[in-house]
């Protein structure tokens, strides 16, 4: 078995919620020897057995001298760290990146917030919500005349705002091996959402996008894209864009007899069409259009719960979901070839590891020599 591609890499995760944790746990998945800061006694909220798992951890109380002595220590032997408190928190503790860039001039310091480090908003209160509602995603996502969707925490949380910090602090890594030189990270996740809605931006400047909830392709409104309700109250998604899928898609519904579906993007008839289509699809069970469609070329899944992806065929056969430390949970993501996809270590408690990592990173006999 290969290792893991970020192997022997020290990567110090300052406890947060949302977006950290997920990036801590992607870059111990990868192979990265992730250390968590927590404050003595305390399990971080909203971090649990999964988004927690592979890393290590280290109790400090970083309002004390002690506390701050050790953390600068560890900070002297990391590759990159990150954190996700307000502008200013890091500075206000003696540890932010002026501070830990002259102890360790190549280290990488991901900092990961929801309005930035500056700008009339950073300082503020905010979730993900917020973050996704004012970089324009969230105003794109629901049906017309009806609120806004939220999609649960993922276009910001993690889209916007944990695959960014990844991303930014891979980036930073192959620069400080190249040059030697450690870089600041401005992870933000109204930065983050509002960059994914490049494609959509994109088809606005060409004048296939309206600047509204519905009559657009890809937000439901499209009669070939959209989930639909079966007979057993269960639902069923279709995406049947390119018209050979959509020729498919009419075919083995029997919908290709209707005149109405000659013309894929007649958008005033695309209302009609998509009754035409709920009317065919809830007259079987989500089990018998599984049975219709599944594996062809119609661009079809069933929608299942979280209980159910993780039995489905396809995922079982792909072991999208692992048993580990008694839960089935996500495994890594995305595969590399010859590295094992399974977690490096369960979640710990906090300050689980605090001996073993001042002896493992050489902590210990540094503070004791000073």
């Amino acid at each position: 078995m290969t290792n893991r591609p970020l192997e022997g890499l020290k990567v110090l995760e300052f406890a947060g919620i949302g977006p950290g944790p997920f990036c801590g746990m992607m870059l111990a998945d990868m192979g990265a020897d992730v250390v968590r800061i927590d404050r003595p006694e305390t399990v971080p909220k909203g971090v649990g057995p999964v988004t927690g798992r592979g890393r290590r951890s280290i109790a400090l109380n970083l309002k004390t001298d002690q506390g701050r002595t050790t953390a600068l220590a560890l900070i002297k032997k990391a590759d990159a760290l990150f954190e996700g408190f307000r502008p200013g928190v890091m500075e206000r503790m003696g540890l932010g990146p002026e501070v830990a860039q002259a102890l360790n001039p190549r280290l990488v310091y991901g900092r990961m917030t929801g309005w930035g480090q500056w700008g009339p908003l950073a300082k503020s209160a905010g979730h993900d919500v917020n973050y996704v509602a004012i970089s324009g995603a969230l105003g794109a996502m629901g049906r017309p005349g009806e609120p806004p969707a939220p999609p649960l925490n993922l276009v910001g949380d993690y889209g916007g705002g944990a695959m960014f910090l990844l991303a930014g602090m891979l980036a930073g890594l192959l620069q400080a091996r190249t040059t030697g030189q450690g870089m600041v990270i401005d992870a933000a996740m109204s930065d983050g959402s509002a960059l994914l809605m490049a494609m959509f931006h994109d088809l606005q400047s060409l004048g296939l996008w309206q600047d509204k909830r519905g009559g657009n392709l890809l937000d439901g409104s499209a009669p070939f894209y959209d989930t639909y309700e079966c007979a057993d109250g269960e639902f069923v998604s279709i995406g049947s864009i390119e018209p050979q899928f959509y020729a498919e898609l009419l075919s083995l519904t029997g919908l290709d007899t209707d005149a109405k579906f000659a013309n894929q993007y007649d958008f005033a008839n695309w209302p009609s069409m998509k009754e035409a289509v709920a009317a065919v699809i809830v007259q079987k069970t989500r089990k018998e259009w599984i049975a219709a469609l599944e594996g062809t070329d119609v661009c079809f899944a069933p929608v299942l719960s979280l209980a159910e992806a993780k039995r489905h065929p396809h995922n079982a056969a792909r072991e999208t979901f692992v048993s580990y430390d008694g839960i089935v949970q996500p495994a890594a993501a995305p595969r590399f070839g010859g590295v094992s996809h399974y977690p490096t270590r369960k979640a710990p408690k906090p300050g689980e590891h605090s001996e073993e990592i001042l002896n493992s990173w050489g902590v210990r006999q540094d503070l004791a020599a000073e």
